[in-house]
């Protein structure tokens, strides 16, 4: 099995921790002769379905306990295309509850079944938001990534905002992926086409954000926190807010340190660090700043805020609507969900059938773990 550097440094904890239980806090201490990798047993598989339990306790996503065949599956989806019309529902049913590694399949298998891309197909088949969110959502993760991004350096400042959400909310390999399927996909990389579309201040903290790849331990140094908590204040107030240091801490450190560095600041000066960086609310660079530490520490109160404005009295912003919910149902829509709820006492399933109607409704429904009565 693969070992990745965090569980290797994982692994390395757990036999520090046996040794030192052995050594230490066993009577009569037990000295171990021969330590080696070949008389060390690792419950991988468990540590890896721990994992995935974890991960599958935040998502939304439904899949059903016995899944069709993916050749069934396809033959379905060639069926809803046939005829006179399509079958929307038999569409949401198969690709609205089935997860990444199962879509991916089914795009393999369909294009090896029927001589073409399923993405094709569903483009010729469907329109507007519904078509949007099921191509989306149809699409893998760091695909969808990446054309979001190509999207975001196309348009202004307020999509700077994407470009930043996309980099600060996953994890390094994700981001890593995301990078690598944006090189496939349009023949050059992010990085470029970021410095390309955007100027100033936004290029400054956008570019290292977007090229970052953190350390993704827990481990947290106090005296660095309690140095680097000193730096910030003394940055934002003389107002310094695109100082190399500020990007700098914001685009390399691990999110544990930045958690720790913010904790200690609000601890010795008094405020979130948000606050401090709202002296001009109208500044859509620090409003920018602002989403960053939202993104890096609370990612589930960015999301929510994003998903609140989206959904509101004045309309509906669709394409936020869209990209919160289809990249975040198999990761952590279950806790941007309860924290909409607990922000906006509504349910976050209600405010969609409030706003949204139709077949895309009904996808955007299943993807939020919506079960009828």
């Amino acid at each position: 099995m693969k070992l990745g550097w965090i569980k290797r440094i994982n692994v390395m904890k757990v036999v520090l921790y046996a040794l030192s239980y052995m050594h230490h806090d066993f009577s009569p201490p037990i000295v171990h002769p021969d330590i080696s990798s070949k008389n060390i047993l690792l419950d991988l598989d468990n540590e890896i379905q721990k994992e995935i339990k974890e991960e599958e306790a935040m998502a939304t996503l439904t899949v059903p306990t016995t899944v069709p065949s993916v050749s069934e599956d396809c033959e379905q989806l060639r069926k809803a295309f046939s005829g006179w019309g399509t079958n929307e529902g038999l569409i949401i049913d198969i690709l609205g509850h089935r997860n990444a590694e199962q879509r991916n399949l089914i795009r393999k298998t369909y294009a090896e079944t029927y001589g073409e891309d399923l993405l094709k197909a569903l483009d010729k088949e469907l329109s507007n938001d519904f078509e949007r969110l099921v191509l989306l959502w149809a699409l893998d993760p760091a695909e969808r990534d990446a054309l979001l991004a190509n999207e975001a350096t196309k348009r202004w400042t307020s999509s700077n905002q994407v470009l930043m959400e996309i980099a600060c909310t996953r994890s390094a390999n994700q981001l890593l992926h995301a990078r690598q399927a944006y090189h496939a996909r349009y023949k050059k990389s992010l990085e470029e086409d970021v410095a390309h579309h955007t100027t100033g201040d936004f290029r400054k903290l956008l570019l290292p954000l977007v090229s970052s790849y953190r350390y993704e331990g827990e481990e947290v140094n106090m005296t660095l926190a309690k140095t680097e908590a000193k730096l910030l204040h003394e940055k934002i107030s003389d107002k310094a807010y695109s100082d190399d240091d500020v990007i700098r801490v914001l685009a390399t450190r691990s999110k544990a340190q930045i958690n720790a560095t913010l904790n200690h600041y609000k601890n010795e000066y008094g405020n979130d660090i948000n606050k401090d960086l709202k002296a001009d609310p109208k500044d859509e660079f620090l409003a920018l700043l602002r989403s960053t530490v939202k993104c890096l520490v609370y990612p589930e109160k960015y999301f929510e805020k994003v998903l609140r404005l989206a959904i509101n009295r004045r309309g509906t912003d669709e394409g936020a609507l869209t990209r919160v919910v289809c990249t975040r149902a198999e990761v952590d829509l279950k806790i941007i969900a309860d924290e909409y709820q607990r922000r906006n006492s509504v349910p976050l399933t209600r405010a969609i059938v409030k706003d949204t109607h139709g077949d895309y409704e009904k996808l955007l429904l299943a993807l939020a773990g919506h079960v009828e009565n």
